[in-house]
């Protein structure tokens, strides 16, 4: 009678390991999930980095002129009464040298 008891004592300890293993929520389950959590982590901590970043320039728009004034000069082309504007257009062969001029080569 006692090894039947210690029989199916071991088959109820291997099939709770075989579940531990391999079954769902088991230890390749756990990890897989630590890895995920820790990766959602990464990804707060930058989006909470630019958060703070996009938040400090909403301050300075609603709170500073120098701010608006810069970003009017950047993306709208501003210019203040009284000031000149000045545009250089280069040549569009002007940025690239001749392939001769570049030439390292020793010969006169």
């Amino acid at each position: 009678m006692l090894r039947w008891v210690a029989l199916i004592l071991v088959l109820v300890l291997i099939a709770l390991q075989v579940k531990l293993w391999s079954g769902t929520g088991g230890v390749h389950g756990v990890e897989t999930l630590r890895a995920a959590v820790k990766k959602q982590g990464e990804d707060n901590d930058k989006l909470t980095q630019r958060n703070q970043a996009l938040g400090a320039d909403v301050s300075d728009l609603k709170h500073g002129e120098q701010a608006v004034e810069a970003r009017a000069r950047a993306e709208l082309g501003l210019i203040k009464p009284g000031e000149t504007f000045y545009q250089v257009v280069e040549k569009p062969g002007a940025t690239q040298a001749p392939a001769s001029a570049t030439s390292t080569s020793g010969n006169p």
